[in-house]
């Protein structure tokens, strides 16, 4: 935007911006630059190593509720007991009494001989 149109003049903010990049680029010089670190390997915090220690736990626990569930519905007719129940007493039987037996009828239905 020079008034002549070939653009060899420079406006005056690009000349102070220059100079001020110069200024600055040589206040620089290899004592003030120094190498970068290299890289370290970075170390997990310890917090995520005791939520994933957690996590493992429960869910260890999780799958071990579910075998314990899944197991304990086991057979469907009841285990019998250690030992046997202590024996009851029994009732003595009535005696039968010495009957003689009567001489038995013939139907009347039944065949003569």
């Amino acid at each position: 935007m020079n008034e002549s149109g070939t653009g060899t003049a420079r406006p005056p903010v690009e000349e102070r911006l220059r100079a001020a990049l110069a200024a600055r680029a040589r206040s620089v010089g290899p004592a003030d630059l120094r190498p970068l670190r290299p890289p370290t390997a970075v170390l997990r915090p310890r917090r995520v190593l005791v939520r994933r220690a957690v996590a493992g736990a429960v869910a260890l626990a999780a799958v071990a509720a579910l075998v314990f569930f899944a197991v304990r519905g086991g057979p469907s007719h009841p285990t019998e007991p250690a030992r046997r129940p202590h024996p009851t007493t029994l009732t003595p039987s009535p005696v039968p009494s010495a009957v003689t037996p009567s001489a038995a009828e013939p139907s009347p239905s039944a065949p003569h001989p």
